[in-house]
């Protein structure tokens, strides 16, 4: 489905106003009558040379933690110009510091449904499981409710998953 000028601007709008992903594909639906799925709002995103930037996330206390600044949550902005297509992607000089913190370890008996699971401790002393499912997909599945690793640690851990994955054949 295509959209007009007119609907691309209301877009654009709708995500500089802080609207989530989730939100602007309801909108989509309710102001335009157009159906979209999740993955299809993203690439209209990123057809519209936008990117996901951090906004401060309101602070709810974990029990027993440590108060800590929250992680931030994704934002909408306008991509730089000449920027990558790829709205994950990060400029190398963009890329926080590795602390070598992260510990990753790989399950000897794959959990059901699984194709590679393991555990993840973080430098906090938060543990994890995680699963690469048939997808393609990485799910992490924190043992305290609500938890939410700090952003440089999530991309530590995904290096770290990605060297244990290399060293195992995958």
């Amino acid at each position: 489905m295509q959209l007009s000028d007119e609907q691309k601007q209301k877009v654009a709008a709708w995500l500089a106003d802080g609207l989530s992903i989730s939100d602007i594909q309801k909108k989509l639906g309710t102001d335009f009558g157009v159906s979209m799925t999740y993955m299809e709002v993203r690439f209209l995103i990123g057809d519209l040379k936008l990117q996901i930037v951090d906004k401060p996330a309101e602070h709810t206390p974990i029990l027993g933690a440590n108060p800590a600044e929250p992680a931030p949550t994704p934002a909408l902005a306008p991509m730089p110009p000449g920027a990558a297509a790829d709205p994950g992607a990060l400029p190398e000089e963009a890329m926080p510091p590795m602390t070598g913190n992260v510990k990753v370890s790989v399950d000897s008996i794959t959990k059901p449904g699984a194709l590679v699971s393991g555990q993840v401790s973080f430098s906090d002393g938060n543990t994890a499981a995680w699963h690469l499912d048939q997808a393609g997909r990485l799910g992490l599945v924190t043992k305290v409710a609500g938890y939410r690793p700090p952003q440089a640690e999530i991309i530590e851990f995904q290096a770290a998953l990605q060297d244990e994955l290399a060293k195992l054949g995958y």
